[in-house]
């Protein structure tokens, strides 16, 4: 009776909290937009990962397209944190239909979408996706994993979450890798961990989720060294993606850049080895080679 009772009791708590917090996010916080929610547009596209990669300037590079309207801000994270805020706090972030219609009447076409690269190794937030934008195109931005571990180190020690250099920290995560037998798993434990720079690179164990879950039509996986060299190109293959003209941007995004001393060579061979039978079974997988040697 009294385990009955906890039960209850912890069911009537949650749904309490989720009322509260769709009140204070959405009416109080998001206010007009939030009312507004019914007339309001769901993205076209998501570029859902991955971290470290220039996910934000791709983004933002799709926005300057006149055929593309942006969301309130990027990285809305509503898939995976922020989901108990319902759908009409998510469409609260997007422009309004009338919005879309005028934009449509000068352009001839007019799409939205957003950015969140933690939804990339979430396998909840992927089928949610699903549910409730089954037709939506994805985007998967992926950078050479070496430098992408290197660079979200160096993220964590601007934030002040990481103390130790950064060969300590790759050894001690590759031995909680190692003595969990996580390298090779598909849980997402690995990829939550503070200190996960070597995980969140294993790309294949994040990818191939979303392919079990949405048809091959709907995913396009770009290089960030593809984007870096040739941007006019690979954003010309990425509005043909979308469905929209080209048009050459202009202003090309360098953001979220750190400034750091280069890595140590004999450390960079180290994870280029490490790396390198991950890569190639991502590449089978994709049966696409990126140019990650160096």
């Amino acid at each position: 009776m009294e385990k009955g009772f906890r039960k209850l009791s912890k069911i009537k708590n949650s749904i309490f909290s989720t009322i509260y917090r769709r009140i204070h996010y959405g009416l109080i916080k998001r206010n007009l937009t939030y009312i507004t929610s019914s007339i309001r547009i769901l993205p076209s596209f998501i570029i859902v990962g991955a971290v470290r990669c220039g996910t934000t300037s791709l983004y933002y590079d799709i926005c300057e397209h006149s055929c593309v309207l942006p969301a309130a801000y990027d990285e809305i994270g509503f898939f995976d944190s922020n989901y108990e805020l319902g759908i009409n706090w998510y469409k609260s972030m997007f422009p309004t239909k009338f919005k879309r219609k005028n934009r449509e009447s000068k352009t001839g076409i007019c799409i939205t979408g957003e950015d969140t690269p933690f939804y990339f190794w979430d396998k909840k937030a992927i089928e949610r996706i699903k549910k409730e934008i089954p037709k939506i195109k994805l985007i998967i931005l992926l950078r050479n994993p070496i430098d992408r571990a290197y660079s979200n180190y160096h993220l964590g020690v601007r934030l002040g979450s990481e103390l130790l250099s950064f060969e300590d920290s790759i050894k001690k995560e590759i031995e909680l890798l190692e003595k969990n037998n996580d390298i090779e798993s598909d849980g997402i434990e690995k990829f939550l961990r503070p200190r996960s720079y070597i995980a969140k690179g294993l790309y294949y164990h994040q990818i191939k989720y979303w392919y079990e879950i949405f048809s091959k039509n709907q995913i396009l996986v770009i290089s960030t060294e593809n984007l870096e060299i040739n941007p006019h190109q690979t954003l010309e293959q990425i509005f043909n993606f979308l469905g929209i003209p080209n048009e050459q941007i202009q202003n090309i995004q360098n953001r979220k850049v750190g400034n750091y001393q280069k890595m140590n060579k004999d450390t960079r061979q180290f994870l280029k080895k490490l790396f390198k039978p991950h890569n190639e079974k991502l590449f089978k997988f994709l049966e696409e080679n990126f140019e990650w040697d160096d």
